[in-house]
């Protein structure tokens, strides 16, 4: 059984609290919000003009799982500074939502459903909503390009392509893979279903590829993975390698990463993809 009644739709707006904001052009909110019967919960960062002027949106899939890889919120405002709204699911069963998250399965819907929820805002333009998915996040935001409509452009950042790969590469991640996802040899097709670049040739979106060649947790093969299975698919991709670089960028590096995504979903959002 689950807390909220069956009459409510997916993607339904069910709370929206505003918080403090340390940037003066963007408002910040915690957001409530139904999928598949549970209480959701994330982050929205709007622009302090988008109620006179409606703004493209960009949903951030965040990585890791539980408290680990948790959204931040200088992030996101960061990205909102630059004309988007901005919203930020943590999963369900985090931040007091309910439910429990199973890296890229079930909790792929808090995704799904938030596309609807995010259209709906008034401060949002009519059209797609992009995607950037970062880390695990990755694989949520493919699964959506995958699955869904008004999905956008999507960005994969230090991006997670083949969980069958991280089994083997992430000893680390093998005790809670097994726990959450399953065996890869029993469950293979619960790891098929959470690894992006075998089924690249199902992505109807662009996708732009953002990976360091110093990833300690997302080796750089997982980017380079997914760009020649969609090479081979005869999808619409672009690659930045950023040399030297670890998982999470220095601020800085970070910065003039996030000035070049948002530059090509612009581009891209404009000119219909």
């Amino acid at each position: 059984m689950t807390s909220l009644e069956t009459a409510v739709p997916d993607g339904q707006l069910l709370e929206r609290e505003q918080l403090r904001c340390y940037a003066k052009h963007v408002s910040l909110y915690l957001i409530t919000y139904s999928s598949q019967g549970l209480r959701v919960k994330g982050f929205l960062a709007v622009p302090a003009d988008a109620g006179e002027e409606p703004k493209p949106a960009v949903i951030y899939c965040r990585g890791g799982i539980r408290r680990v890889g948790m959204v931040r919120k200088r992030r996101i405002i960061s990205m909102a500074g630059r004309g988007f709204v901005v919203f930020a699911p943590f999963y369900r069963g985090n931040e007091g939502g309910e439910g429990h998250e199973d890296f890229g399965g079930e909790d792929r819907y808090d995704v799904f459903n938030a596309i609807p929820m995010v259209q709906a805002l008034a401060e949002v333009q009519a059209g797609p909503v992009a995607l950037i998915g970062f880390s695990r996040g990755a694989v949520m935001a493919m699964r959506a390009a995958q699955e869904c409509m008004g999905v956008g452009p999507v960005v994969v950042w230090s991006g997670v392509s083949d969980m069958l790969d991280t089994y083997e590469q992430r000893v680390d991640l093998r005790r809670m893979l097994k726990r959450v996802v399953g065996h890869p040899k029993k469950d293979v097709e619960a790891y098929i279903q959470r690894s992006p670049a075998l089924w690249a040739d199902q992505i109807q979106s662009p996708v732009y590829i953002v990976h360091g060649t110093k990833d300690r947790q997302v080796d750089i093969e997982h980017a380079r993975k997914l760009a020649l299975a969609l090479e081979r698919a005869g999808k619409d991709y672009t690659m930045a390698v950023y040399d030297g670089l670890d998982h999470r960028f220095p601020r800085y590096e970070d910065e003039i990463a996030l000035d070049s995504v948002f530059a090509w979903l612009e581009d891209r959002l404009k000119a219909n993809f």
